[in-house]
């Protein structure tokens, strides 16, 4: 079944029931509430569980006149109806141990009865309960849908509990609770569908029924209550009710219900007359009413009522990704139709995120005059004066093609192009995932597979959304096709909190256009190596990220300075002292691990601000080796004080424009293939920082290498999280 059923399903599902389960839910809330204040006010007298009924009818005989019956409530406190002294018919709470009288059932608050009526029937009797049952099913299908959903984007099951990439505030916490939650949804969904069936008749009957032996019934040997084998053996908290019999007659016995039997004893001789087990539905009863309401438990009370809430931030969180989903896929109109435009895009989206990329990339074509189209990769059609294809996808699953791009392999079959074209594919996606733009790679194999579309570049692949990543493909892609494209970054104006940090330290600037900034601020921030500096210029509002080194506690970054950089400028013009205002973001997903195995780090330029972090650390760095790549060896010293060689097992260096033959970092790897296959075959980790280029170049060699070494697919120990990656 496809991933779009599945997704219309949750969400048909939830906005038809969504304000039956908005009912349930906050009367669920306040429920909740009830077994909470019911066991702070409780009469549980602490150790009275293992007295045995013998001990504790005796204690109550010498307090009261006559013993009608006694039971232990959801929060084991006993409660009893008895006759007093003065000859008054009372039911009250009771001390087991001395008899003492503790005080009255207190009656139900208004606010909870209104509550349990309206979350039982909805004030409409029959019609009512039936509408809550049927939601409860609902309930249970969203969830089943939903984890379906979770399994789907996570590739299996394994990997259930792996990372989420956070995209946005709704997206991300929907599927964590929906994880966290799932079982005690699925409780309160099943119990609430099994109470529901039960009031409806519509289980089988649970009714026990005793065979009272007459022989059994015989007044000899009489014997004292408190010398009856069963009240002996018989402990309190395995009790739920005592029923005394109503006179001396022979006829007349003891009922005793215990949590998974009913017992008849002789009043005269205590022996057992009859014994029956609870059937499964009784039992199940029991237990469906105890998890549904949390009755006698203030833990699983806490956990239902955090679970009554999820289910509201489920409906908020739910209805705002399908409506952001909606926005993002939203296309333009274009202003020429599919027949009379050069360039044509498609888009394959699941979530709509790769929209923003292309409706971008056709509003540069567009803007130079160039006839653009843009549609989804389900409508692939033919195109009269089509020159140009560029296709922007995500996967989905373990290779999958996202909902709206389904037909295109299909389609594309079964359409004939007219015209010879030109085509490029972008993969966006993420490198948590094992099948990173796998779909895009299949699109691309498929299209040079026809012999009337010719490939202008191989497919790129975009990690995590990176807008440096996408303008660095299109300066390739308008450099190849002598096109001169200008993108605009989309304004994010993100209220993030941010710190005030002080300059300790900023080196001059070398001959590459680097520099040093050391920071530190006077709060305590909890970060690592391989954290990033966020900072939003004033001119623009826009959040630029720099890796970060920690380096004794304070924040060390290294920065080219770019001709037109607006950040980059004004971070070469603070002084020792000047403070600026920004703040750290957790990037978890590349922070080192201090583990006995190798560590091989990989960078160029700027990117071994992270680096030079962890070696600062002092961990253990017996198995760490760096592998760094600049333009000269003049380049090397402004990290030279925090490069501790002694520390490395090995640091190699490459120099692009001292050498003889221009040496890149890649080159460097080439030739310790055998540490890096080693590494890899023995679970190390490869942590790869720097330039966009840079990284693709890196995988591709280390691609070359698993497969000529260990004749396996880097994607086998990407999947392992073996490979680390933080470009830019």
């Amino acid at each position: 079944m496809t991933i779009s059923i599945w997704r219309y399903s949750h969400l048909l599902l939830a906005i038809s029931s969504s304000l039956f389960l908005l009912i349930a839910s906050v009367t669920g809330i306040v429920l909740a509430f009830e077994p909470i204040s019911d066991s702070i006010k409780s009469f549980h007298i602490k150790g009275s569980n293992d007295l045995s009924v013998a001990e504790t009818i005796h204690t109550l005989q010498h307090h009261y006149d006559e013993i009608i019956s006694f039971g232990i409530d959801a929060n084991n406190a006993m409660i009893a109806s008895v006759i007093t002294k003065e000859g008054n018919s009372e039911t009250i709470y009771v001390d087991p141990t001395n008899g003492g009288k503790l005080g009255k059932p207190i009656e139900k608050a208004t606010v909870f009865k209104f509550a349990t009526n309206l979350h039982r029937s909805l004030f409409l009797k029959s019609t009512g309960r039936f509408f809550v049952g049927f939601v409860s099913f609902i309930l249970f299908i969203i969830a089943i849908t939903g984890v379906l959903l979770i399994l789907k984007r996570q590739r299996s099951i394994k990997r259930f509990f792996f990372k989420i990439e956070k995209e946005y505030f709704a997206q991300f916490y929907h599927i964590i609770l929906g994880r966290l939650l799932l079982i005690p949804i699925l409780l309160i969904a099943v119990t609430g569908v099994y109470l529901s069936l039960e009031k409806f008749s519509l289980l089988p009957k649970s009714t026990i029924s005793h065979q009272v032996s007459i022989e059994k019934s015989g007044s000899t040997p009489k014997i004292a209550i408190k010398d009856f084998d069963i009240f002996k053996t018989i402990t309190l908290k395995n009790v739920k009710a005592i029923e005394f019999p109503f006179s001396d007659s022979v006829e007349d016995y003891f009922l005793i219900k215990l949590s998974d039997r009913e017992l008849i004893v002789n009043q005269f001789t205590g022996a057992i007359i009859s014994e029956e087990l609870y059937p499964f539905v009784t039992l199940a009863s029991q237990w469906s009413m105890v998890l549904h309401t949390g009755k006698g438990n203030i833990l699983w009370s806490t956990i239902l009522l955090i679970a009554s809430c999820s289910i509201l931030f489920f409906m908020y969180s739910g209805f705002t990704m399908t409506i952001k989903r909606h926005k993002k896929s939203k296309l333009r109109h274009s202003n020429h139709n599919k027949d009379e435009s050069e360039y044509i895009i498609l888009v394959g989206s699941e979530t709509g995120n790769t929209f923003t990329f292309a409706t971008l990339f056709a509003n540069a074509l567009a803007a130079i005059g160039k006839t653009v189209f843009i549609s989804e990769l389900n409508n692939y059609s033919s195109y009269r004066q089509a020159r140009h294809l560029i296709i922007f996808t995500s996967t989905y699953g373990e290779g999958e093609p996202p909902t709206n791009a389904k037909k295109f392999e299909q389609k594309f079959k079964a359409i004939r192009p007219i015209n010879s074209i030109q085509f490029s594919v972008v993969g966006l996606g993420s490198l948590a995932y094992p099948d990173f733009c796998k779909y895009a790679l299949d699109v691309n194999h498929t299209l040079a597979s026809h012999p009337l579309f010719t490939s202008v570049l191989e497919p790129y692949k975009i990690n995590n959304q990176s807008f440096e990543a996408f303008k660095d493909w299109v300066s390739i892609w308008s450099s190849t096709l002598k096109i001169s494209l200008h993108i605009k970054q989309p304004q994010k104006k993100k209220k993030r909190k941010n710190n005030v940090f002080t300059i300790i330290e900023r080196t001059p600037i070398n001959e590459d256009d680097t520099f040093l900034l050391r920071l530190r601020t006077k709060r305590t921030i909890d970060f690592q190596s391989g954290d990033l500096f966020s900072f939003s210029p004033k001119e623009d509002e826009i959040e630029r990220l720099y890796s970060i080194g920690k380096v004794n506690g304070d924040i060390l970054l290294s920065i080219k300075k770019h001709e037109l950089g607006i950040c980059s400028n004004y971070f070469s013009k603070l002084q020792k002292g000047d403070t600026i205002k920004a703040s750290i973001k957790q990037n978890s997903t590349f922070h080192f691990q201090n583990i006995r195995k190798e560590v091989i780090m990989i960078a160029n330029g700027t990117g071994i601000a992270p680096f030079l972090g962890i070696i600062a650390s002092e961990k253990n760095m017996s198995n760490t080796h760096l592998f760094w790549g600049g333009r000269t060896r003049a380049s090397l010293e402004i990290y030279n004080d925090f490069i501790k060689k002694e520390q490395l097992s090995s640091f190699h260096t490459a120099y692009s424009q001292t050498q003889k033959d221009k040496i890149y970092v890649q080159d460097l790897i080439t030739k310790e293939a055998n540490l890096i296959s080693n590494a890899l075959k023995n679970n190390g980790i490869i942590m790869i920082c720097g330039s966009i280029g840079m990284q693709k170049e890196v995988l591709h060699v280390l691609e070359t290498i698993s497969r000529k070494n260990l004749n396996l697919p880097l994607s086998i120990f990407e999947k392992k999280n073996q490979i680390k990656v933080d470009c830019y």
